[in-house]
């Protein structure tokens, strides 16, 4: 089969097309023909070895993977060949085949293509995790959304309206990707390439900050993002997109009772009774149409080092998606 690869840590430029064999099953296992594949900002990071969690090498990236049932273990039941299935997986899912356990598997419902189910394992999730389970949204309260034309920010600005936010402020760095933002719901929209970004914040919400925030940046944007929240807010971690580290004094959260929390989906990956419901209650949305998904573009899956180019290049809106 054909999959990407990566043999050292660097820039787009070392992911490579490689010849290799179909993995083999173990008894749990089912083989996916995969038809989408997702691509995320994580798997840049893995490319650069600069991971939450270390990237050994060789390493095939990919963790969003949707397709086709191919081969199912001895011991799989209730899972046969055709069925058209995504899943979240550690790696090995930009290639032609991914093996994956039983039970991380969900049935793509119909209608929905190979494409819109490969945005939401991670990205839905993310999303989903970012603002219900750590930042705790309550109805009526006021989030703000960085990187809000992104895959994951796209949705957390929809997923804020469901979840019964009052106001949701959307960042990003450029008019036309502010707009899209606010096709999504945006109420207050603020490109955050401008140095007075967060003074807009503070205006718009009257003085008295945002209750919850979504950063994903680091360095500056942190810190400015910080100066944002509301008494009793929440600054939800859940990447460092600058490869800036932002320190601050962890005691200086107590005058306005504030809370900064990390966001890592894999720890949510350790407790099916998150993972499977969220995920369920996430396709239901987008079934009823409260949720809508925005492709940003197709590729070839040979084409993932010029992918990956864009990304670092902010070019991308929406889910970017590779294709086998």
């Amino acid at each position: 089969m054909k999959a990407i690869q990566l043999n050292e840590y660097g820039g787009p430029e070392v992911l490579q097309l490689i010849d290799t064999e179909v993995p083999s099953l173990g008894e749990q296992d089912v083989l996916v023909e995969v038809k989408a594949v997702g691509v995320n900002y994580a798997d840049t990071a893995r490319r650069q070895g600069e991971y939450v969690v270390p990237t050994p090498l060789p390493f095939i990236p990919g963790s969003e993977v949707a397709g086709v049932v191919a081969g199912v273990g001895e011991n799989v039941q209730g899972i046969e060949k055709g069925m058209r299935v995504v899943a979240l997986i550690e790696a090995g899912g930009y290639a032609e085949y991914a093996v994956v356990h039983a039970k991380a598997l969900i049935p793509i419902p119909d209608g929905m293509s190979f494409a819109e189910a490969a945005a939401l394992p991670v990205q839905g999730q993310s999303a989903y995790h970012i603002l219900k389970t750590m930042g705790q949204l309550q109805e009526g309260e006021t989030v703000l959304v960085h990187a809000a034309s992104g895959g994951v920010g796209l949705l957390a600005v929809q997923l804020a309206k469901i979840f019964g936010a009052g106001k949701v402020l959307a960042t990003a760095s450029t008019p036309e990707k502010l707009q899209l933002a606010e096709k999504m719901g945006a109420d207050k929209l603020i490109n955050y390439s401008e140095a007075t970004w967060d003074q807009e914040v503070q205006q718009y919400t009257n003085g008295t900050g945002v209750d919850v925030a979504l950063e994903m940046v680091g360095g500056s944007i942190f810190h400015q993002t910080r100066k944002c929240l509301a008494d009793f807010g929440r600054l939800v971690i859940y990447g460092v997109a600058s490869g800036e580290q932002a320190k601050f004094h962890p005691a200086s959260l107590m005058a306005r009772n504030q809370a900064v929390v990390g966001f890592f989906l894999p720890q949510i990956m350790k407790r099916p009774d998150l993972f499977r419901n969220s995920f369920q209650e996430i396709l239901t949305y987008v079934q009823q149409g409260k949720l809508k998904l925005t492709i940003g573009g197709t590729y070839p899956l040979a084409e993932a080092a010029h992918v990956h180019q864009l990304f670092h290049e902010r070019k991308t809106t929406g889910k970017i998606v590779l294709e086998p």
